[in-house]
């Protein structure tokens, strides 16, 4: 995409046009953040998260920042929840605090997010409307239908929203399921009906664009899972996303063929099944035990699923796999399987999970061995069907890397779809009057949970540490008395830089660069502190270069007596 030029401050949606303006979700998967301007108002549609990798130390979650809107939060009508999944809802108790909106959500999702309000102290303050499956609301001069969807969660929906100015389908995460084993069938009556609306734009999931075919249905996979559990006589782990209910019934019902009671281990299974019961899923099935419990039962009694499909690294199966689990051990001849698909980013964290259960005689069974999994996302025979009912205007293909927007918008023109725009975060795009088109940017960045606080992903503590943790740190100590002379020999100490024992030759080479450094600066210059720092710090960090090939993130520590 060529560069847009900024919009200013003063930008409004005019009463006879209707924006897109995501500000998470475009050319990346999670971070969901969507927002649709229209006469002066805004809509958003679905808060996420998304989890860091190794470039951002000590940091687990990232976010995108809502800086734009909330600048605008008067104007904010409401915030629409596709679905629970973490990468749509997991920024709502960190960022609502900034948005003070009203929030609309299906019974499931909103039932997860009070659980999230409740641990974050905010039960009671958020506005939290509860819309039936299918349901149609007002907010401000947006008109909004949920249509239910198939996914890998319950009670997940697309969202049409009507205004003036025209109608927009954004389509959340979806598949067209035949057999979904939790929930209805995708409302493929509404979406048709669609078609004969003039629909200005479908704001489309790209995950499975590269994928041929069909996605799988649910109710197949129960079969594999039942066929699979009856080659293992020993304990059986399956780890898979804990929002996964469907996924949870077919292990059960699996679990059922052959004897096995069905233990939950980890707290995000726990929280999943207390909203599903509660919204009349697993209800036909007996209550899971804990891990606890589960240790009573003989090891070819029972199925323990675990968290950690993506290699947590808190999560239960990594404890397990350490064999530092106070309650669950796996031994040689007993089976882990994989009943998820590794997310872009974290195959590393996976596979040294697999490893290590591996290197114990653990068996280590994923899709790639047998049928174990199918995804919650459409592949391109569905993306091709939604697009015959639909036949909108103009694709704008959201929620994939670049590539997958790449193959979501190539499959829309084969699809006839006149007008394509692929986004990027910031991009506002005009979806009508007229052909859509991307008019300027705004603003887009990414926010990270730093133990308890909020703070800039880009920010100096997480750039520092970065360092830190590549070059190592030093400490310098100088004391000066009223004329700028040492009164004692500099120290130096570091960390995560030199062995104390074999590299203290090096260290005193540091402190002999110290002393040297405040020596060569002028009497006057003594007297300044920025100056001396900047000397001392610069002394540390060449002499580290020299003996060791690192400049280290050097702190200096300066007492005038």
């Amino acid at each position: 995409m060529t560069a847009l030029a900024a919009l200013g401050e003063g930008f409004v949606p005019a009463s006879d046009s209707l924006y897109f303006l995501p500000l998470g979700g475009a050319g990346e998967i999670g971070l969901n953040l969507s927002l649709y301007g229209h006469a002066g108002k805004w809509l958003m549609v679905d808060l996420g998260i998304s989890f860091a990798d190794d470039k951002m130390p000590g940091v687990d979650i990232i976010m995108a920042d809502p800086a734009f809107i909330t600048r605008r939060r008067r104007d904010l009508v409401g915030l629409v929840l596709t679905h629970a999944h973490e990468d749509h809802i997991g920024a709502v108790p960190h960022l609502w605090p900034e948005l003070e909106c009203p929030v609309f959500a299906t019974p499931f999702t909103a039932a997860m997010v009070r659980s999230k309000l409740h641990e974050h102290g905010l039960a009671g303050r958020l506005k939290l409307t509860e819309v039936p499956l299918s349901g149609r609301f007002k907010v401000g001069p947006f008109d909004v239908e949920l249509v239910g969807v198939t996914h890998s969660i319950p009670q997940s929906s697309m969202v049409v929203i009507r205004t003036a100015a025209g109608t927009v389908l954004h389509t959340g995460d979806w598949k067209l399921d035949p057999r979904p084993v939790v929930g209805p069938v995708t409302d493929e009556a509404v979406l048709a009906r669609l078609g004969g609306e003039n629909v200005v734009a479908l704001i489309g999931d790209s995950t499975g664009a590269m994928v041929p075919g069909h996605s799988g249905s649910e109710g197949g996979l129960l079969d594999g899972l039942t066929s699979l559990f009856g080659r293992f006589k020993r304990r059986i782990a399956v780890t898979c996303f804990a929002s996964n209910v469907a996924r949870l019934h077919n292990i059960a019902a699996a679990a059922a063929v052959h004897d096995r009671r069905v233990a939950l281990v980890g707290r995000s299974l726990w929280r999943i099944n207390e909203a599903a019961r509660a919204n009349g899923y697993l209800t036909d099935l007996p209550d899971f035990l804990s891990e606890h419990e589960a240790g009573y039962l003989p090891r070819d009694k029972v199925v323990l699923v675990c968290t950690g499909s993506q290699g947590e690294e808190r999560s239960a199966l990594a404890r397990v796999a350490a064999d530092d689990h106070p309650q669950v051990v796996l031994e040689s001849g007993d089976v882990v399987i994989y009943s998820s698909r590794e997310i872009p980013g974290n195959e590393r964290a996976i596979h040294q999970i697999q490893n290590r259960l591996v290197a114990r005689g653990i068996e280590v069974v994923t899709a790639d061995d047998a049928l174990v999994h199918v995804s919650g996302h459409p592949a391109r025979d569905e993306l091709a069907r939604l697009y015959q009912w639909v036949r909108p205007r103009a694709a704008l293909p959201v929620h994939g890397e670049p590539r997958h927007q790449q193959a979501h918008a190539e499959l829309a023109r084969q699809c006839q779809v006149s007008q394509v725009v692929i986004p990027a975060n910031g991009s506002v795009v005009r979806l009508a009057p007229g052909p859509a088109e991307a008019i300027g940017s705004v603003p887009s960045g990414r926010l990270a949970i730093d133990g308890k606080r909020v703070v800039p992903a880009g920010g100096g503590a997480i750039k520092n540490r970065r360092r830190v943790l590549a070059n190592g740190g030093a400490v310098a100590t100088v004391v000066l008395n009223g004329k700028g002379e040492l009164v004692t020999g500099p120290q130096v100490s570091t960390f995560g830089l030199i062995d104390d024992d074999s590299d203290r030759d090096d260290l005193l080479d540091a402190i002999d660069a110290v002393r040297e450094a405040v020596a060569d600066l002028p009497r006057a210059a003594r007297h300044d502190d920025a100056v001396v720092t900047n000397a001392v710090r610069a002394a540390v960090r060449r002499s580290f270069n020299r003996s060791h090939g690192r400049k280290p993130v050097t702190e200096v520590h300066l007492i005038r007596l």
